[in-house]
């Protein structure tokens, strides 16, 4: 019994000391310091805005890498809500709009005009005798101006101030609807494209540039290496252009492609001018060929699409000849010639010159000076250096009148594709005038 109470006693014991003994405690640090800012007085953190639409509970931006995001910023990112792009795409640049292009500004009178005016022949006796209308816009020479035969109350004009002017020639508020800036140098030509408000454009900075004038953006680029100094559409395909420039290149671009279908090669001099044919099976170039004294690549005429000259004996004088044009119904073109005078040649093989007949009362003398047929062909209209306008009669070759336009030298002429009695002018002062 003593030993079973001895036992006991010493478990009871055991159990005792265990429940008795202390519980070891952890000891007691010195509380953590907080590790202070870098800077004394940290900049306040950007807190996102949000729409006050209960449907757009997301931030409006991106999260910043290294920020603190919230519980509603996560939330809103894991259900998918989109965070807009911190570098959106840049926008295509656009040229100023300075006024309308609609024909609901036009007087009434003139809009009448312009919709029921037939295209008839024009009356020798009705031809303009002085200024109707000055538009003052470019700081520049102006190198072109041309008429839009789809939306017959605009005119484009390109001026070596760098910039093509479109006019609202009639408009009775702002007449300079707007400024395509989208070149990086001078300006040297300007033509307007059949399908749609388009111009396509062409300078110093070796590319040519089709611009949708309606919005005012540049839809496409035609970069070179050389300047272009002409382009001219194709008169069946207007997805077809011709580009001429300072290194004697000839390229036909298609502009669904962007990029070249055919080259015309020859040891050419600058291109100063080209012209299709009225079927668009030829077309000629004309060039500066005075470093070579070699004056009978002057002028050539091509076939479009053998891409071969039929003839580059055409013109054996030694001028340069800045401008060509052809009959808007005879076989024949002509070309303006640094001699003072306007050269006529047969637009048949073998393309003779006429020797007997030529336009020639007003100077060029080394200026680009221009020259356009009337739409019925039955006169000639060119600039000249004394600033005039000189009309001729196409088949008697005979000067009719001579109208003071310009201060300086009258640089282009350019008959109206509806109103035979309406002819437009640019000029080396900057200045554009409309003659009505």
């Amino acid at each position: 019994m003593d030993s079973l109470l001895s036992a006991y006693s010493t478990a009871s014991d055991d159990e005792d000391d265990s429940l008795a003994r202390p519980i070891p405690m952890r000891p007691d640090y010195p509380p953590a310091e907080r590790a202070k800012p870098e800077y004394p007085n940290p900049k306040p953190r950007f807190v996102p805005s949000y729409s006050a639409s209960p449907s757009s509970n997301f931030p409006t931006e991106a999260p910043i890498p290294g920020r603190y995001i919230s519980k509603r910023e996560r939330a809103a990112l894991a259900s998918g809500g989109t965070v807009a792009d911190p570098n959106p795409p840049s926008l295509p640049p656009k040229s100023p709009v300075l006024g309308t292009i609609s024909e609901s500004d036009l007087p009434r009178t003139v809009l009448s005009k312009l919709r029921h005016q037939t295209k008839g022949r024009a009356n020798l006796g009705q031809i303009p005798e002085a200024v109707s209308i000055t538009l003052h816009g470019h700081t520049k020479p102006v190198n072109t101006v041309q008429w839009s035969r789809s939306h017959v109350h605009l005119l484009a004009s390109a001026g070596m101030d760098h910039t093509v002017n479109i006019w609202n020639v009639w408009g009775r508020e702002q007449k300079r609807a707007r400024v395509l800036n989208f070149h990086k140098a001078a300006v040297k030509d300007v033509k307007w494209s059949e399908q749609g408000l388009f111009v396509l454009s062409c300078g110093y900075d070796c590319s040519s540039r089709l611009i949708d004038v309606e919005r005012g953006i540049e839809t496409q680029v035609f970069k070179e290496d050389q300047v272009v100094g002409v382009v001219k559409f194709h008169p069946n395909s207007f997805n077809l252009f011709l580009s001429g420039g300072s290194k004697g290149l000839l390229k036909l671009w298609d502009v669904r492609m962007g990029s070249v279908v055919h080259e015309y090669t020859r040891s050419l001099g600058p291109i100063l001018d080209v012209e299709f044919s009225t079927d668009g099976k030829q077309l000629i170039s004309s060039s500066d060929e005075s470093r070579s004294n070699v004056s009978e690549n002057s002028i050539i005429v091509w076939d479009v699409s053998r891409q071969i000259p039929l003839s580059n004996q055409v013109y054996v004088e030694a001028y340069t000849c800045p401008c060509i044009r052809y009959h808007p119904i005879d076989p024949y073109f002509v070309a303006q010639s640094n001699g003072n005078y306007i050269a006529i040649f047969s637009s048949n093989p073998p393309f003779k010159l006429d020797k007997y007949r030529r336009y020639e009362s007003h100077g060029v003398f080394g200026f680009p000076i221009k020259c356009n047929f009337s739409l019925d062909g039955d006169m000639v209209a060119s600039g000249s250096t004394d600033g005039c306008i000189y009309f001729y009669g196409s088949k008697s070759s005979g000067l009719i009148k001579k109208v003071k336009a310009h201060e300086q030298a009258c640089i282009d002429v350019s008959f109206h594709p509806v109103v035979p009695t309406v002819v437009a002018t640019c000029s080396w002062d900057g200045k554009v005038c409309i003659f009505d």
